[in-house]
């Protein structure tokens, strides 16, 4: 077996920690022993106003420090392919298929509508410190005072109100301040979750087919060993003992938005999402 790796792109509560848990519980397969490593996707361009980075900045030096990071992990764990998730890729595919360009792309898309519902509730969430140390241990050195900061200022330190909204969550799209200024919060998670699909999607047209490899949420978690099957196959990983690995996945969360959200708030969402859901087939 080759040694590779893996990236799974999706917007956020889009399914993807379910994928990365069901690939890195395959023997050979590795991931990182954090939920998300986007400190270590961002050296090099640290203070960059959000998280759509330009490919322009994919230079050596970084191609050779992310894939240095990505063999540290292969190695400590005694893997081949090493598998990794990070939410926030889904502004920046191309940049990230610079920085590996032998990687391959898995992309899962879920309905906007629910998505965003997960969404706002982890917006609203309070700090999860156990799973905030297990990044930190993540952050390049050279970046720690930095994203210390940062983090300080937009989790620890924020105060809201009833009419503003200041602190963000998630993949920083451009143009994400101005919204949590101006618009409801439910309006800028929707309008997050719009930006991610559309950013990964026009990036991944313009990858080798063979590289990519594409699902819906939906249908994998009503059928999920049929879908875990062909997403195998597309990584060329052994097809075998897959009744198991997949016994915790349910379908309980299809619809969940639609029904958590209030009307109103309901009504504001489809509106703005309408034309990318109908792209994506769930209109």
């Amino acid at each position: 077996m080759t040694r590779g790796e893996v990236i799974i792109i999706g917007a956020p509560r889009s399914g993807t920690n379910m994928l990365r848990d069901l690939l890195s519980s395959r023997p050979g397969v590795v991931t990182w022993p954090c939920d998300e490593i986007n400190a270590v996707w961002r050296h090099g361009s640290r203070d960059h106003p959000t998280d759509e980075i330009p490919v322009d900045r994919a230079d050596r030096r970084l191609q050779h420090y992310i894939s240095s990071r990505f063999d540290r992990v292969r190695r400590r764990q005694g893997g081949h392919t090493v598998v990794e998730k990070t939410c926030a890729n889904s502004l920046r595919v191309d940049y990230v298929a610079a920085l590996l360009p032998r990687a391959r792309f898995v992309l899962i898309t879920r309905d906007g509508v629910d998505a965003t519902a997960s969404a706002l509730a982890r917006w609203n969430a309070p700090v999860d410190w156990s799973y905030t140390v297990r990044k930190a241990r993540f952050v390049p050195p050279s970046d720690l005072a930095y994203s210390g900061l940062r983090f300080a200022t937009n989790r620890v330190l924020w105060r809201g109100t009833s009419d503003t909204w200041t602190r963000s969550w998630g993949p920083r799209f451009d143009g994400i301040d101005e919204m949590l200024r101006s618009r409801s919060l439910d309006e800028v998670c929707a309008a997050q979750w719009r930006r991610c699909i559309e950013r990964s999607y026009s990036a991944l047209e313009r990858l080798p087919c063979e590289r990519v490899h594409r699902l819906r949420y939906e249908d994998f978690v009503r059928r999920p060993e049929d879908g875990l099957v062909e997403l195998l196959r597309f990584l060329d990983l052994p097809t075998v003992d897959l009744e198991s690995a997949v016994a915790g996945v349910s379908a309980s969360s299809i619809g969940r938005g639609h029904l958590s959200l209030e009307a109103s708030k309901l009504a504001r969402v489809q509106e703005m999402l309408s034309p990318t859901l109908g792209q994506l087939g769930y209109v």
